[in-house]
């Protein structure tokens, strides 16, 4: 945490600095501003012409202060974003709060294991890592915490891991940028629909005259300045108005573009900022060189081609400035070469772009794996294998607090599959949800909360929380004979992780005894690796069948002087002290 406090109080101080800066620039132009005026003023009076050269140089002394008062400005946001990512992490591990967005919104009811597992929504899995800044990061994390990772593809995820790990002031000014930019599904829906929205190209015709009439507008000027002859005003005049006609006719197509397009030019200018520091940045991890190559064809790299469209787009939204519209069009023909150089960069890159975008979100994923890994240096990178084993060594859960978290070391060998037996509040729920969290971790080639690990990637089949489904008549009884179906399906493709927890709490306890050693064994047979929990005895006494596949394990409870005593540590055998008599008695129930 002393690295998030010093380069917050290093960027506060920079802030200061370049508020400092910034406000000596403004006074700069307001100054500039007077110079003009008094410039002018005694020109009138005094009609030395040296007063106009000095307007004229304050004049372009003012548009050099804009500019840089511009650079200085967004300078200010990102160092003041940088000072905002590390408070947030500040109060991230002081436990005060988690200020990142919680990606509700993905949460899917249907999915084996997202709800099951809180992977989305407040206080879960996806914000304690989100670390991203745009809307493709934001979606392909939660797209990486939901799908099935390659075997062979996670090795390089945590190489990429590990080094952006260590890269902290990248991932900070990556994160910065991102968020400075302000994207959101909406603008990068319309940005999408821009691309693939079809305007026939512009006339030969047209194009000749758009080059063409301009250079004879400018020859008219030139004649009227040799010759101070009134008739080359009036030509000018009419060609003007010729212009202003011809680039008319092009409003209503410049309109459709920009209808796809409005106010999404600065988020493209972040977009270039972020595409050129992975185009700028030095990677070892093949997966980082590899998407950083993407953002390179033909020598153009995506960066510059994603600025371009920036200005393209700026100059689009200028033709909504009547009077600007007006001058442009009239000297230069501005509406059909705008037009021109939109439809040109369609033609050229527009297919290309939604890749390109989910490069960005693919290291803002990454970046936010690295964020997690540095957070937690005592988390380990799991071993893989192909043998079918799982094991954790002092497992736990990544959001429970650390100072008080009790880890558990498991092996699912040589039994594969764990009867799990414990009193209510012993820890069997949080214990599975260990088991699932770290096994999507394992999957998406981060690290996990425990000292060692050696993992066979499967996939991960939940069914531990289920609700009343109202809206589609559906009982919570139901509801989990669909989740088993689904699991049943799921291991018919392939082995999976499986964990159950008190199933089939809907029907009577005979039917549910007896259900519950009919999963049990239809799991085991389908080669399912994995843990069920269970209040009933005699559910246990199924390894007596299976010895060489199931075996029981329990959390027990204590009573110490008068109170109970839970010390979540796993044990061998099945749970013999009960506390919910105990419980009632004390509180007064019975």
């Amino acid at each position: 945490m002393e690295i998030y406090i010093q380069k917050k109080a290093s960027n506060e101080q920079k802030v200061k600095q370049l508020q400092k800066q910034y406000n000596q620039i403004s006074f700069g132009r307001l100054l500039t501003v007077v110079v003009i005026l008094f410039a002018l003023y005694y020109y009138q009076k005094t009609n030395n012409a040296s007063l106009l050269y000095i307007g004229a140089c304050a004049f372009v002394g003012f548009f050099v202060l804009m500019r840089w008062h511009t650079r200085v400005a967004y300078q200010k946001k990102l160092s003041q974003a940088i000072v905002d990512c590390n408070a947030d992490e500040i109060a991230f591990l002081e436990r005060k709060s988690i200020p990142f967005e919680n990606g509700a919104e993905y949460n899917d009811f249907q999915h084996p294991y997202a709800y099951d597992l809180d992977i989305f929504g407040p206080n879960s899995l996806f914000q304690s890592l989100n670390r991203t800044g745009t809307f493709m990061g934001k979606k392909r994390l939660a797209a990486h915490l939901l799908a099935n990772t390659k075997a062979d593809e996670i090795p390089h995820i945590q190489a990429a891991i590990k080094e952006l790990r260590e890269k902290l002031d990248w991932r900070q000014s990556f994160l910065a940028t991102a968020r400075v930019g302000q994207d959101n599904k909406s603008s990068y829906t319309r940005l999408l629909q821009w691309c693939s929205f079809n305007t026939k190209a512009v006339s030969k015709i047209t194009t000749v005259l758009s080059y063409v009439l301009p250079i004879v507008l400018i020859g008219f000027v030139m004649g009227y300045l040799l010759t101070f002859n009134p008739i080359w005003l009036k030509y000018f005049s009419f060609l003007f108005v010729v212009n202003l006609v011809l680039a008319g006719s092009y409003v209503k197509r410049i309109m459709a573009e920009n209808a796809h397009s409005s106010e999404i030019n600065t988020m493209l200018d972040n977009y270039s900022q972020l595409f050129l520091k992975i185009e700028n940045e030095d990677f070892s991890a093949s997966k980082c060189k590899q998407l950083q190559q993407v953002l390179t064809v033909d020598g153009i790299q995506v960066s510059a081609k994603i600025k371009t469209l920036s200005s393209i787009f700026s100059n689009l939204d200028s033709t909504n400035n009547l009077v600007v519209s007006v001058l442009f069009n009239g000297l230069f023909l501005f509406n059909i070469h705008i037009l021109k150089a939109c439809l040109q960069w369609k033609k050229e890159h527009a297919t290309n772009l939604e890749n390109d975008l989910n490069v960005i979100g693919e290291f803002e994923m990454l970046n936010s794996l690295g964020n997690f890994s540095f957070n937690n240096p005592d988390f380990a990178f799991p071993k893989l294998n192909e043998e079918y084993k799982i094991a954790f060594e002092s497992l736990s859960h990544p959001l429970l607090n650390p100072k008080t978290r009790v880890g558990n070391t498991i092996a699912f060998h040589p039994q594969s599959f764990i009867i799990l037996t414990g009193s209510n509040m012993s820890g069997k729920s949080t214990f599975l949800r260990s088991l699932g969290v770290n096994m999507v971790l394992a999957g998406m080639g981060a690290p996990v909360c425990a000292t060692q690990a050696n993992v066979h990637p499967l996939p991960v089949l939940v069914s531990m929380r289920l609700s009343d489904s109202l809206s589609d008549s559906e009982s919570y009884f139901f509801a989990e004979i669909k989740r088993l179906k689904q699991i049943m399906d799921g291991l018919d493709e392939s082995p999976a992780f499986v964990l159950l927890d008190e199933i089939l709490r809907g029907t009577n306890s005979d039917d549910k005894r007896s259900g519950t050693i009919e999963v049990v064994k239809k799991v085991i047979a389908k080669k399912a690796i994995g843990a069920i929990a269970t209040h009933d005895i005699e559910v246990c006494l199924t390894t007596n069948e299976f010895p060489q596949i199931l075996t029981n394990k329990c959390f027990e409870v204590e009573i110490k002087n008068d109170e109970l005593h839970f010390d979540y540590q796993l044990r061998e055998g099945i749970c013999q002290n009960k506390s919910a008599t105990f419980l009632m008695k004390k509180m007064g129930v019975i």
